[in-house]
């Protein structure tokens, strides 16, 4: 599963749109606001924050070693399980977010100067060949989900 140009595209303008978005829906609000939990909403603002940067962390691993060796075998990591190796639910979401957005530019980096040939390398995670297009795939849908939670959540 490689894909073609236009979804590429696509994926490459949500990926870039995230980080302003986020901005956008954070913006002018306190950082208290950015961390309240509630019983009905149990994770915060600075939760999903901490929640998309680990799972980048993990979905980037897998498309950087991709793109790095000749279909891999990788043991799959949960982002769940990740977070806990992080400090990233601890961090200010100022401090978060200036890194999720200083990660994301260097994905964009990489994925915009990928052939059409390198979207459709891939590894076998859990038993399942992945690419850096399915890969890629899941991260734009993952994030714009949570996007739209936070831009709910803020209103």
């Amino acid at each position: 599963m490689g894909g073609n140009s236009a979804e590429i595209d696509q994926f490459l303008k949500l990926l870039a749109e995230a980080p302003r978005r986020i901005a956008v829906a954070t913006k002018g609000h306190l950082e208290s606001r950015l961390n309240i939990r509630t019983e009905k909403v149990p994770w915060s603002v600075n939760d999903i924050l901490a929640h998309l940067r680990a799972s980048a962390d993990v979905r980037e691993k897998y498309i950087q070693a991709m793109l790095a060796q000749n279909n891999p075998a990788m043991r799959y990591i949960s982002p769940r399980t990740y977070i806990r190796k992080t400090d990233y639910l601890e961090l200010a979401f100022p401090e978060s977010f200036q890194a999720y957005k200083k990660q994301r530019m260097e994905l964009l980096k990489t994925l915009q100067n990928l052939s059409i040939q390198d979207w459709s390398r891939s590894a076998t995670i859990k038993e399942r060949k992945e690419t850096v297009f399915s890969y890629t795939l899941y991260l734009t849908q993952h994030e714009t989900a949570h996007c739209e939670q936070i831009e709910e959540l803020l209103k």
